[in-house]
């Protein structure tokens, strides 16, 4: 049995600006306990029902300072058992029923009874048994029957059932995410600054040998032959230079004072062997970790 089969579809409802007088009298004439509240497409934005309205009838009011929001809906589609489980669960006498994110009926906690009722055909065991535990459920809950006398007994009473969790139980859990996080993070900051650290050792110790150089050469020239028209010499932290890449990065005129190590040879070679034949150099910083200077790109220019 579906949502369409049971449900009202004669749906009284009411806009979020609706006093709440007007809401009482409304439920009053139609006697009806509760009605969605929708925008002006359709789309339920809440619920107010009777226990909305006991005390809170000040001229001012409105229906959206009332409801109850957000809105369990239902599609049409929607078995009769899944919806006595919904009411159960969140503990609501009515869902609205949707088709195109419009309110297009309404399923009950008297709907259910009376579609228990009236099926002419006999339902099967285990649907019975849901809908009867289900509607009983919503009713205990609600005080609207008495559920039976326990029997006597001299057992003590037992303990009230309690959740398996907590609130506080997530909130650790979202903590002990965060510390992982923060570990994680620290430990890739640690091996970055050391491989960055043995970079700059081995940058200052090695040198530039004439082999090098034409080796550098050869591949600045297979560079120009696939039309570009610079090439990087030589990628280094910016640890590399004495002030930590400040100039370079502010393009100070004077930045070449504070190459260190390789880098430093490699601009002497350039000034002393290509700086007569014209070519450039330049030096920028190429990526920004964290937002502060990273590492440093020497480029030759020729173009």
């Amino acid at each position: 049995m579906k949502a369409r089969e049971i449900m009202t579809r004669d749906v009284v409802s009411v806009l979020p600006d609706t006093p709440v007088r007007e809401i009482a009298a409304l439920l009053v004439d139609r006697s009806i306990s509760g009605a969605p509240v929708v925008d002006d497409e359709g789309a339920p934005v809440g619920m107010v029902s009777e226990a909305d309205l006991i005390g809170r009838d000040e001229p001012s009011r409105e229906a959206r300072d009332i409801m109850t929001r957000p809105v369990v809906t239902i599609g049409e589609d929607t078995d009769a058992g899944e919806i006595a489980r919904l009411l159960q669960t969140y503990r609501i006498k009515r869902v609205p029923v949707i088709r195109d994110g419009r309110v297009v009926g309404i399923v009950s906690r008297a709907d259910l009874l009376r579609a228990m009722a009236q099926e002419p055909t006999p339902i099967p065991a285990h649907n019975v048994g849901l809908l009867a535990r289900a509607i009983a459920g919503i009713d205990e809950r609600f005080g609207l029957r008495r559920s039976p006398e326990p029997p006597q007994t001299t057992a003590a009473p037992s303990e009230p059932r309690k959740p398996g969790f907590q609130a506080a139980d997530f909130r650790e859990l979202v903590q002990d995410f965060e510390h992982r996080q923060d570990r994680t993070r620290e430990e890739a900051h640690r091996a970055v600054a050391e491989e960055r650290q043995q970079r700059v050792g081995q940058l200052i110790n090695e040198h530039i040998s004439d082999q090098n150089w034409q080796e550098i050469m050869h591949r600045a020239r297979n560079a120009a032959e696939n039309g570009e028209k610079e090439f990087m010499l030589l990628r280094f932290p910016c640890h590399l230079c004495s002030d930590r890449g400040r100039a370079i990065d502010v393009t100070e005129p004077d930045w070449p004072a504070t190459l260190r190590g390789e880098a430093a040879e490699i601009y002497l070679r350039w000034e002393r062997d290509l700086k007569p034949r014209g070519f450039h150099i330049t030096a920028q910083v190429v990526d920004y970790p964290g937002g502060v200077p990273g590492d440093i790109g020497l480029f030759l220019i020729w173009g």
